[in-house]
């Protein structure tokens, strides 16, 4: 019998599989397919202070091995997820959730995650610096360690919970930006979000994606993301959370062997609504086919 629980900041999960926010919504649509209980958890849809429409259309471009993607944060906003959607999910799903909070100002990040904090369905507090800084030209929160830093300070003050800080892949160092959100009292850190990127439609000469750039994602990524846990993990003492390209129990047991403690699977529950479950299905197999009795063990041993 192999072990397959993980522990994220003294919350044990029954395995390290997460589906990965922006692609599980509030998990209803999932759970008319399987029951989602099976999952360690899932990581909900991206909630502002504010409803938000998202992006103009189109929104998604295919690509090899991928999707491009620039949706816009579509969301009922803050209120209406405490007031609808938990309340809704607690009809299936009786595990605590990861609560994603993006913002567009820190005052915006600060009112969000102290609302979330006190909802008791709420395992985690997973903040997305992905966000452009309005008050700063638009660059993006997670481009800048200072950024960084102020929002995990900021959110911190305000909440009890753990706060694990979502990083972008678009920067230069990506070592220094999880260790400014560690030293600012981050309790772990979730990588990588999604690349930039785009596609032309050769008809047009266009660009597919109205906004011209979207986020890549897929497994065409998975080497880069496991590049960077495999970085960050060495860099800082707080549990990394691995995602970006996942799509199988083998590339879980890799995510763990560079240094994650639960794995995220996004894009592929676009494509296979019960990919987390075959996931999680396949797990005890392949870590008996590679003599792994337990995956607290294999956590970081790529560099331990």
């Amino acid at each position: 019998m192999v072990n397959t629980k993980v522990t994220l900041s003294s919350w044990q999960l029954d395995n390290p599989v997460i589906p990965a926010s922006g692609t599980f919504n509030f998990g209803k649509e999932f759970s008319e397919f399987y029951d989602i209980n099976i999952l360690g958890s899932f990581s909900f849809k991206g909630t502002t202070k504010e409803p938000r429409f998202g992006n103009p259309c189109p929104r998604i471009a295919e690509t090899p091995m991928g999707m491009i993607n620039s949706v816009g944060l579509q969301n009922p906003g803050i209120e209406a997820v405490i007031n609808h959607e938990l309340p809704e999910m607690k009809k299936y799903f009786n595990k605590k959730v990861i609560a994603n909070i993006s913002g567009f100002s820190i005052d915006e990040y600060v009112y969000c995650c102290e609302k979330i904090d006190k909802e008791e369905q709420v395992g985690l507090i997973e903040v997305n610096v992905s966000c452009p800084n309005v008050h700063n030209g638009g660059m993006a929160f997670g481009t800048d360690a200072n950024n960084v830093a102020a929002v995990t300070k900021a959110v911190k003050a305000v909440t009890t919970k753990p706060v694990y800080i979502k990083l972008s892949p678009n920067v230069t160092d990506i070592v220094s930006i999880a260790k400014a959100a560690e030293q600012a009292g981050a309790d772990g850190i979730s990588l990588i979000n999604t690349l930039l990127g785009m596609r032309i439609n050769l008809r047009t000469g266009k660009p597919i994606i109205a906004n011209k750039m979207g986020g890549f994602s897929g497994s065409a990524i998975f080497p880069v993301a496991l590049r960077m846990v495999y970085q960050v993990a060495q860099a800082v003492n707080i549990p990394v959370i691995g995602m970006g390209g996942v799509s199988s129990a083998e590339d879980v047991i890799e995510m763990m062997y560079a240094g994650a403690s639960a794995v995220q699977v996004g894009a592929a529950n676009l494509t296979n609504p019960y990919a987390c479950k075959e996931i999680i299905e396949n797990l005890p197999k392949v870590m008996e086919k590679y003599g792994i009795s337990d995956l607290n063990d294999i956590i970081g041993k790529s560099f331990k």
